[in-house]
């Protein structure tokens, strides 16, 4: 008999279409294991029965491909900010407090951990993995999870730098009303941030696509290094959602090992590209645009919806929304200004200019 991990590719895909919620665990689920770092089963809403007639619809759809949104074009130059020095706008919003942070990959690459989009990002060379390729195939999830496996490590040694430290000081200053990341690298929270909203997950949980229940990435990585022994293969780089650049050769004939629970497909409690954010945590995100008084981005050039959604409620709101990002942003003509400099640099000097002490996560 088959373990879960072995499937065919079409029954697994099938359970993801017949129910959209399957993959997404709850909110609570997810603060109950925060809080006790144990073993939890996120509830499974119910949904109503297959009808006979939807079986072949839900068939087709197992079977598409959506591709990422890599890239986007402005529909004309007057969609684009011109970058600008000038840190006025920022600290005039941070100064009255209640200020939404939304950071994306751009913030992290001082860690060394590259972006997305930005010069030498990762996209250039590689293409994320998606919902429907990992439930879809083995063969794609072998090498995602060989990948994965050795990217975890080098997300592991990767420190805050000096941005995640002057967020963390700017909310202990009351200047910030929240922070939701895009980022799935937890460097947040161990700056010191509390609170923080992970849009997309994170790479520190895993869930079981069947029982639903969510475990430590720790756990899952002891349990591959003892069915891998001696995998250690050169890579030849780190990609922002913690996958490791490997030719099919080094992924080799890698072991992956199913639920310690009930045998199911474990999958990194991360939203991949053509998977759907949480609506429960859209709309925790929603409220906290709602009750801000401005919202800064930062190091995201927003091209998926995910994140734009929120700079394009803000604007609707007569909100201010200030970007700090190198590049131009997909949300640039619902911006009041875009702050073409670096991150870490920036942040540590608008926080000198409020007065604001920027130290360690324990300082």
């Amino acid at each position: 008999m088959l373990s879960a991990a072995d499937r065919p590719a079409t029954a697994l895909a099938l359970t993801a279409a017949g129910n959209p919620r399957a993959h997404e665990p709850t909110q609570c689920a997810e603060r109950r294991f925060a809080r006790g770092g144990r073993r939890t089963v996120a509830p499974q809403p119910s949904m109503p029965a297959t009808p006979a007639g939807c079986r072949r619809r839900f068939r087709t759809l197992a079977g598409m491909r959506m591709r990422p949104t890599l890239s986007w074009t402005p529909a004309a130059a007057a969609d684009l900010l011109p970058g600008t020095t000038d840190l006025e706008p920022v600290v005039g919003a941070l100064s009255t407090g209640g200020v939404l942070v939304l950071s994306g990959a751009g913030i992290s690459t001082e860690s060394g951990i590259p972006d997305y989009r930005g010069e030498g990002g990762s996209l250039s060379r590689h293409t994320p993995m998606t919902y429907q390729d990992f439930t879809g195939s083995a063969h794609a999830r072998r090498r995602y999870w060989a990948r994965s496996h050795l990217g975890w490590r080098t997300f592991g040694r990767a420190r805050p730098n000096a941005g995640h430290l002057a967020v963390a000081a700017l909310a202990r200053d009351a200047r910030l009303s929240g922070v939701i990341t895009q980022n799935v690298d937890g460097l947040h929270q161990a700056a010191g941030s509390e609170g923080v909203v992970e849009l997309h997950g994170s790479l520190d949980r895993v869930v079981c696509l069947s029982c639903r229940a969510i475990s430590p990435r720790r756990e899952l990585a002891r349990r591959l290094e003892a069915e891998n022994p001696g995998f250690d293969p050169v890579a030849a780089g780190i990609n922002p959602d913690g996958d490791a650049d490997l030719t099919d050769a080094q992924v080799g004939d890698f072991r992956v090992v199913p639920c310690a629970d009930c045998g199911g497909v474990l999958k990194p409690d991360v939203v991949f590209f053509g998977e759907a954010v949480p609506p429960q945590r859209v709309e925790h995100c929603r409220r906290l645009v709602r009750e801000s008084t401005a919202l800064l981005v930062l190091g995201s050039s927003l091209t998926v919806m995910s994140g734009l959604r929120f700079v394009r409620q803000a604007s609707q709101e007569g909100k201010p929304v200030l970007i700090v990002n190198r590049d131009p942003t997909r949300g640039d003509p619902h911006a009041r200004t875009r702050v073409a400099l670096p991150l870490g640099t920036t942040l540590t000097t608008v926080a000198d200019r409020l007065g604001t002490p920027v130290g360690g996560p324990t300082d």
